[in-house]
């Protein structure tokens, strides 16, 4: 399924001049302007590049974003809160919805990335006049949602079929892609005679920081990705005839990083507006001639403070990955839905009497939590961008030290290898009836043993 996934990204649009794009599009991502977060944002979803108009060139995220807009409303809207107790009868009518979601957004950001290639010029002049500019159209809208489509039907397919989260495994596979010209990148402007990277080169030192830096971020990833604060659980005893049943102790797992990867992504998407709205002001002002005005120049000065890598740019994607760790916790998290089925199930937190006691320390705990989880997304977040422009190694080298991308891998690699190890727990465990060829009396030793 990911050789078919892969393959998918040579087959080209029809009427799309390829040259021009990926000279457009890269010049726009040496330069970070707003077209260039978009690319730099777009690709890392989509699992290419934009730098080549492929049929897959909108990736797996439209359907990614249906599912997110459909999870948010279900916390708001009554009818798709029903729809969630349902059980599976409403899941599946859940699912179905997502799908015709994932129709209309392909259709919308098919025509948004049409429309902006035949405004910069990038379609082949037999595709950009009159019943041609049509089939341009029908066609690109058609190969795009065809492409996203066909790709959310590969994710079901390895979720039925294979060892299940389909469409994060497939999420991996286009990030995962990029690697080999990262290293490429390293291998060909190796120079061991530089003591200091000199700009376009990297020295012996640099290889060895960018090696430490990624397996020190990785590492850091993974234990924050696990790390849990473990609440402890008392069970009520409950008689039944002559016997006693529960009270064992257990532990409520809190995990630290609760909104995953979401806030990133938030916070990035968010951080795209500002800066391709003030780099068009800066460009209208400087494109006129003549003498600046106020205006421009505040627009001049906003588009460069909000440049990818500068103070302003860094402090504003900090605050909104706080907020949106905080927000995206309080969706997925209940204080008061967890102590309810706490008292339901006859448990309680030694110490916190049940009910509105334990919703107030279990908020609390994970106000704290949180706290400290958003931290680490912010320094996971902003390093690539720092190693950027610091050091002036290209965004598809650094973005493998940290960022959205690296998140992603580390999270759904740790979970194929839970699925992978509980398959292999299936399949080797014997059972009770491994000793089918032996007598009767054996085999019910083996049961009791």
């Amino acid at each position: 399924m990911l050789v078919i996934y892969r393959v998918g990204f040579w087959i080209p649009l029809v009427g799309v001049d390829q040259t021009q794009l990926a000279e457009a599009a890269s010049k726009a991502s040496e330069n970070a302007t707003g077209f260039g977060r978009i690319v730099q944002f777009a690709s890392i979803f989509s699992g290419g590049s934009l730098q080549q108009s492929t049929i897959f060139g909108l990736g797996i995220m439209p359907y990614i974003t249906a599912g997110i807009i459909f999870q948010l409303l279900g916390q708001v809207l009554p009818g798709l809160q029903e729809l969630k107790k349902e059980g599976a009868g409403g899941q599946q009518k859940l699912s179905e919805w997502t799908r015709y979601a994932t129709v209309g957004l392909c259709i919308f950001q098919g025509w948004m990335w049409l429309s902006y290639l035949r405004g910069q010029n990038l379609v082949q002049p037999q595709f950009d006049q009159g019943s041609t500019l049509v089939v341009f159209y029908v066609a690109g809208f058609s190969a795009l949602t065809a492409g996203s489509l066909f790709l959310m039907w590969l994710g079901e397919q390895i979720d039925k079929y294979g060892i299940g989260n389909g469409v994060s495994i497939i999420l991996t596979a286009g990030i995962l892609a990029r690697m080999p010209s990262a290293i490429g990148w390293v291998v060909d402007n190796f120079d061991p005679r530089q003591s200091s990277d000199a700009e376009g080169t990297v020295g012996l030192v640099g290889v060895l920081l960018l090696a430490g830096g990624f397996i020190a971020v990785t590492a850091g990833a993974i234990i924050i990705t696990v790390a849990q604060r473990r609440i402890p659980i008392q069970q009520a005893k409950h008689t039944v005839g002559r016997r006693v049943y529960g009270g064992q102790k257990t532990y409520l797992p809190l995990r630290l990083n609760h909104a995953g990867v979401m806030p990133i992504i938030f916070a990035s998407s968010f951080m795209v507006f500002p800066s391709a709205f003030f780099g068009w002001i800066a460009s209208n002002a400087q494109a006129g001639g003549g003498e600046i005005g106020f205006f421009g120049r505040i627009g001049i000065f906003l588009s460069e403070a909000f440049q990818n890598g500068a103070y302003p740019y860094v402090v504003l994607e900090i605050v909104l990955i706080y907020f949106f760790s905080y927000f995206w916790t309080t969706v997925q998290f209940s204080p008061d839905e967890m102590s309810k089925q706490l008292r339901d199930h006859g448990s309680m937190i030694p110490g916190i009497r049940p009910g509105p006691s334990t919703s107030d320390y279990l908020e609390h705990i994970m106000e704290r939590i949180t706290y400290v989880g958003a931290g680490f997304l912010a320094v996971i977040a902003i390093i690539p961008t720092l190693v950027t422009q610091q050091l002036g190694i290209p965004f598809n080298v650094s973005q493998f030290l940290g960022g959205t991308g690296l998140l992603i891998v580390v999270s759904v690699g740790l979970d194929v290898v839970q699925r992978i190890e509980a398959n292999l727990l299936m399949r080797n465990y014997s059972g009770f009836l491994s000793g089918s060829h032996q007598s009767n009396g054996p085999r019910i030793r083996s049961a009791r043993a």
